[in-house]
């Protein structure tokens, strides 16, 4: 990947609606050979997807919740059978498994706490969990899906 491929990269992040035309002229580089390299980037998996963001309070998704969990239950099957339940439910957005003193972390988006409660009764009843700790966000101060790529290399 070179630096025009990262070029192209950042300025998809930053606004996916750009025409094929505008990225290659911003990029140095004629219409053809950019959505070339576009394609490229595609098949080998660097550009996932292009989606839209949306704002959560506008939709009334006002409360993000970040969730420590410790299992209580490390088998495999009790594992599997977490992950899967998780997968389905539409209020995660993000969940990581961790290393250290908790096990997983989710970031949660729901309207309010009545709702973080109903979800919080759903997720406690998976299996078997040592420790869950819920962190109410009061702010949101910088939010991103940008990567921090190096155009100039």
């Amino acid at each position: 990947m070179d630096r025009i491929d990262r070029k192209i990269l950042d300025l998809l992040q930053q606004d996916g609606t750009l025409s094929v035309a505008d990225i290659g002229h911003r990029v140095g580089l004629s219409q053809t050979p950019c959505w070339k390299r576009i394609q490229r980037l595609e098949a080998e998996g660097v550009i996932q997807r292009r989606v839209a963001l949306l704002d959560p309070d506008k939709l009334g998704l006002g409360l993000t919740v970040f969730v420590c969990i410790e299992a209580g239950d490390h088998t495999q099957e009790a594992i599997d059978q977490f992950i899967d339940a998780i997968a389905t439910m539409s209020e995660v957005v993000e969940f990581h498994r961790m290393a250290g003193d908790v096990d997983y972390i989710l970031r949660v988006i729901v309207p309010d706490v009545k709702a973080y409660d109903l979800f919080y009764k759903r997720l406690i009843g998976i299996v078997p969990l040592k420790k869950v700790s819920s962190r109410f966000s009061v702010e949101r101060v910088k939010s991103t899906t940008a990567l921090p790529i190096e155009t100039t290399a």
